[in-house]
């Protein structure tokens, strides 16, 4: 079978249409299309659903602030006012809450990850704003989160371009440096080792000066298998790491004696490819098929079990050859401005995004959510307009 064949089968069974040849081709004739679902008056990156139709994710408020969580209802026409259903800290004079990650637990807890007031995760175990309690604290950078089937919660390092992995128990505790109630797993292979060798991609953007690019621990999520994979934004990769039933890293670590004894080797990376730069947030359907959101690229990329790679949507380009909007108010409803977190909800999908500055998506003046709001920068949720043949993978993993 050729690879065109391959790729317009693997579309089928995705219930989507993607472009043939992506492989070769910078811009995608795919027929997936998006429409907003809900704008929100303050950027926002992760993104998380519960049974009933319904989407949560959270909002970065500045410093004195309570940082909102928002339930936005998915069966609702657009566009749908968020609801706040609770809040987490933010106190006068920090540098503001920077809430990421969000996860719901199997009891229906809100977990929230927020790199900013030395890294906490917040667990939300009510629908009153006061009903927020830190569940962890001590983790740097805490971005991606991911319940295993045990009930602990893995997070990575994000910004701090560690790449740092830490498992925390159910009953949670403290990272750094106590490490109670949290063990630091494995590190994914920074882009700079401990004696400053190795090298950093550029990202660059119209307006802005070129920006360096070296987050590798960002996105994650568990197979049905048990298994965990960790999106890496600088490499446009996935590695995959195998665990016991413990949760004890079984993949091979500590080749490198430049590294921490406990980074990864190479051979973990299950793909790298170039339709994946910028992979952040990740999200699997039933058959394991990983979803990425490739945010600098504004595209939403599929990852087949099999290993095949394909493009399904990315912003056309605008009349001055831009991908940061569309050429109306109407088609800028249905375009992408830097997609952070995908999340399966049944058969829609929809993804989360915070309109950063960089690459594809500069200058961020242009596009639906420029910062023109009475609050300033604004995030959005979009869903795609055609139903997935394959649902999602239901989370937690149990």
């Amino acid at each position: 079978m050729t690879r065109r064949n391959l790729l317009r089968s693997l579309c089928a069974m995705l219930g989507v249409a993607c472009a043939t040849g992506v492989a070769a081709r910078d811009d995608s004739s795919s027929s997936v299309s998006f429409t907003t679902l809900s704008i929100t008056p303050y950027a926002i990156e992760g993104l998380v659903g519960d049974d009933h139709s319904s989407f949560y994710t959270t909002g970065r408020a500045p410093a004195g602030t309570p940082c909102p969580v928002w339930q936005i209802n998915g069966a609702g026409t657009p566009p749908v006012a968020p609801v706040q259903v609770g809040s987490i800290p933010n106190p006068a004079g920090s540098a503001g809450c920077n809430p990421s990650g969000i996860a719901f637990d199997g009891s229906g807890n809100i977990y929230v990850a927020d790199g900013a007031q030395g890294g906490v995760i917040w667990r939300i175990t009510g629908s009153a704003p006061n009903a927020t309690t830190p569940f962890v604290t001590g983790v740097p950078g805490t971005n991606g989160l991911a319940f295993d089937s045990q009930g602990n919660l893995w997070t990575g390092d994000g910004g701090t371009a560690q790449g740092r992995v830490w498992k925390i128990s159910s009953a949670g505790g403290q990272c750094e440096p106590a490490f109670s109630g949290c063990v630091e797993a494995f590190r994914v292979q920074p882009m700079v080792n401990r004696v400053n060798v190795g090298r950093l991609a550029n990202t660059v953007q119209p307006v802005a000066a070129p920006s360096a690019q070296s987050i590798v621990a960002n996105g994650l999520a568990f197979t049905d298998d048990g298994d965990l994979l960790v999106a890496d934004t600088a490499r446009g990769a996935l590695w995959r790491v195998s665990l016991d039933h413990q949760g004890r890293v079984r993949s091979p670590m500590g080749c490198d004696e430049t590294f921490t004894d406990d980074t990864l080797c190479l051979s973990n990376i299950e793909i790298a490819h170039p339709l994946l730069e910028g992979a952040d947030g990740i999200a699997l359907d039933r058959a394991g098929n990983v979803w990425v959101a490739a945010n600098e690229r504004n595209a939403i990329v599929v990852v087949a079990r099999n290993g095949q790679v394909s493009e399904v949507f990315r912003n056309p380009a605008n009349k001055v050859g831009l991908r940061n909007s569309a050429d109306t108010a109407e088609g800028n409803r249905h375009i992408l401005e830097l997609p952070t977190s995908p999340y399966l909800n049944g058969n829609k999908f929809c993804v989360a995004q915070s309109d950063g500055d960089r690459r594809d998506n500069s200058p961020r003046a242009e596009g639906e959510i420029n910062g023109g709001g009475p609050v300033g920068a604004r995030g959005k949720i979009s869903c795609m307009d055609q139903r997935l043949n394959i649902p999602g993978l239901p989370l937690p993993i149990h």
